[in-house]
């Protein structure tokens, strides 16, 4: 997860986070993330994997349970090998997430943090009802970070 997770970041996130964080320290900050979440795993959480008998893991998505009073439950990380995008995986992930968060979450929104830069994850999102609900600035490793909130059946932007 976190080789599929750093080689994600790299491709998306390059010019928002420095060259010098993805080039190097990606992968093992990914590592100490993953091993943490896995090693501990928290009722609070959900981590849904994409997978297939000849590829092994090929996405997934994590969403944290009634993370904020607000927005309800966050959508931390979603994402899909480079092989196996345009193939509907991410959509399957959302609405997997979607059905977690109908099932088990207290509050019914459905939030995630999406970079400014990251266009496609953009066009992604509003493929699926999402519309702009704020922008912030967040460091490290720097980058405007949009926010997205929805229902639990679809993700809109407010």
């Amino acid at each position: 997860m976190a080789a599929l997770h750093a080689d994600s970041w790299r491709r998306f996130y390059r010019g928002a986070y420095s060259d010098e964080f993805l080039d190097g320290d990606v992968l093992a900050d990914r590592q100490f993330v993953w091993s943490a979440r896995l090693s501990q795993p928290s009722m609070a959480t959900r981590t849904l994997l994409a997978t297939t008998s000849d590829e092994g893991l090929i996405g997934f998505v994590h969403v944290v349970l009634d993370e904020d009073p607000t927005w309800g439950s966050l959508v931390d990380n979603i994402h899909v090998g480079r092989l196996n995008q345009h193939r509907g995986i991410g959509s399957q992930l959302i609405a997997r997430a979607a059905a977690v968060v109908a099932e088990t979450a207290i509050a019914s929104g459905l939030y995630l943090w999406v970079l400014e830069q990251n266009t496609s994850a953009q066009a992604f999102y509003q493929r699926h009802g999402a519309t702009c609900a704020e922008k912030t600035t967040v460091q490290p490793p720097n980058g405007v970070h949009t926010r997205l909130n929805g229902s639990p059946m679809k993700l809109r932007y407010v």
